[in-house]
């Protein structure tokens, strides 16, 4: 156990620098013990064959985005595709506002 401080005796500035390294301590300690935790944890997973990330479902673990496949498509122009997702493209805004249903544009 750490030797006990006589705090009466210091005066405020040496209490605020005291407060400073005792804070940095903790933080230093728990910081350790963290990675105490992480390491431990992952050593587990990769015995089963698993990283962290894939257990834990993090983005980090996806093999990244992969497109939506097209939802809806021109009439007239099939190059011109839509998943669905997101802002509407200006040919479903006009074509909505010239009476067509979001049907109209579904790809069969």
């Amino acid at each position: 156990m750490a030797t006990k401080i006589n705090l009466d005796k210091l005066d405020l500035d040496e209490l605020k620098q005291l407060q400073k390294d005792v804070t940095k301590a903790i933080d230093q300690y728990e910081a350790k013990r963290r990675n105490e935790a992480l390491a431990a944890i992952e050593a587990t997973a990769k015995e089963h064959g698993f990283s962290v990330a894939e257990l834990t479902g993090s983005v980090s673990a996806r093999k990244g985005k992969q497109p939506l496949p097209p939802k809806y498509a021109h009439p007239e122009n099939p190059s011109l595709t839509w998943s669905g997702r997101g802002r509407q493209p200006a040919w479903i805004k006009e074509g909505l506002e010239s009476g067509k249903s979001m049907n109209d544009y579904l790809i069969k």
